[in-house]
């Protein structure tokens, strides 16, 4: 047992060491807080949901339209985030992500009716998904060998941010207010936006003429063509697939997991909140292991394992009743935080390379925007008394993504990872 311990931490300084290695690790930790920051703000929403139902007077179906908007906003941001990205340079992208982001939280905080409140949810969506695609070509380019460490340990920072964020917005909304829940976020966010513009350099990789080819084309038949060719060979048709249930279901489930407790279960607002970021915090240590186990084990096996794991949560959330059951349920089901690592980083490898970015962003706008819809159809059910029945919906869903992944996903030995660079 000693040896196995020994062999493991072993290989984890191994990665450490070498994800440092030549100042790379700086760009590491900013592109990380970057991303903390604009999905963890993002996760505020969920927790505040029923202070801001208060101030505006909406129901659940109004908000979880809202909540759609922000998903739906932030897929389609992605299209331009990627072309950016391959156009401009990453570097810049990441930085303009952050400091728009940051006027859009301060607008948030400052709603003073509902339409506003929409305008500066959808900017702020629109913001964040410049982000999105971005920082995967960044690590990618940053780190071809070890991309699924890097990549991981990214998300996992996300993760940071999404624990506790939430967890800090309820605090202070309950001591100040809602609007203070999310204005204690914007110096700090300002703060992100000048480490990416110090930190990451412009240009990760150097612009071929293909690239800006594709970036300027980007709408055109032609790269319509070219990405499809790329997602129709091998399996990443399939994992596109597999990562729309992946993206429905957590729509679904974050946007009203912390109503769902407080209303269906009869849990406090404080303890939602806790058991809400504790979620996204047991992602900091599952997101960079499926990373490692990715790396070392293959796709198909780490994706059936994590996905199979939440999917089962989502069955069983419904039934659970007092606080254990609740602890546990939510402890299954952030194996979730294990799946995205897998199917973007395989995607993300395996498109071409001077089109990384756009096509990264593209497919991922797709993705999300079909997850976007998870939230409506919750709120909507909530609002007729069927809130149980939606979280069964989330997890049939989910159970297509296990069966796609079982039945169509090669094992190890059947598949070869190509490399970043792989045309």
């Amino acid at each position: 047992m000693s040896n196995v311990v020994a062999t493991i931490a072993s290989r984890f300084r191994s990665t450490a060491q070498s994800l440092w290695a030549g100042g790379t690790g700086w760009i590491l930790i900013a592109v990380g807080a970057g991303w903390a920051f604009s999905i963890g703000v993002r996760f505020i929403y969920p927790t505040l949901v029923p202070s801001i139902r208060a101030d505006f007077g909406i129901g659940l179906s109004t908000t979880g339209l809202l909540l759609t908007l922000l998903w739906a906003s932030y897929a389609i941001g992605h299209v331009p985030g990627g072309i950016l990205g391959d156009y401009l340079g990453p570097g810049k992208i990441l930085t303009l992500s952050a400091t728009v982001s940051t006027a859009a939280v301060l607008l948030v905080a400052t709603a003073v009716n509902t339409g506003v409140l929409f305008v500066a949810t959808v900017s702020f969506g629109l913001a964040t998904a410049l982000y999105g695609p971005t920082r995967f070509t960044v690590l990618t380019d940053i780190y071809p060998d070890q991309s699924g460490s890097a990549i991981g340990l990214s998300m996992a920072a996300g993760n940071v941010g999404n624990a506790v964020f939430p967890v800090v917005a309820a605090a202070v909304a309950g001591l100040i207010g809602w609007r203070a829940g999310f204005g204690v976020f914007v110096p700090l966010f300002a703060l992100v936006a000048v480490g990416l513009w110090v930190l990451v350099p412009a240009r990760t990789s150097e612009p071929t003429a293909s690239a800006s080819a594709t970036a300027t084309d980007s709408s055109s038949a032609g790269m319509i063509r070219r990405l499809w060719e790329a997602i129709d060979s091998g399996k990443i048709l399939a994992v596109v697939a597999i990562q729309v249930s992946i993206s429905f279901i957590i729509q679904g489930f974050a946007s009203f997991y912390p109503v769902y407790l407080i209303e269906a279960k009869g849990v406090a607002p404080a303890t939602a909140a806790t058991l809400f970021g504790g979620f996204f915090a047991l992602g900091v240590v599952i997101q960079p292991a499926s990373g490692s186990l990715m790396d070392r084990l293959g796709m198909r096996t780490t994706l059936i394992g994590f996905l199979s794991g939440c999917v089962l949560a989502l069955w069983l959330l419904p039934l659970a009743s007092g606080l254990l059951p609740l602890v546990g349920v939510t402890a299954l089901f952030a194996a979730w935080n294990g799946t995205a690592v897998v199917t973007q980083t395989y995607i993300a490898e395996t498109l071409p390379a001077d089109m990384q970015g756009t096509g990264l962003g593209t497919l991922k706008a797709g993705w999300m925007l079909l997850g976007a819809t998870a939230p409506l159809l919750v709120g909507f059910l909530a609002d007729t008394g069927l809130f149980d029945q939606a979280f069964f919906v989330l997890a049939g869903v989910g159970s297509i993504g296990v069966t796609l992944a079982v039945t169509t996903l090669p094992g190890r030995s059947q598949v070869t990872m190509p490399s970043p660079t792989q045309d």
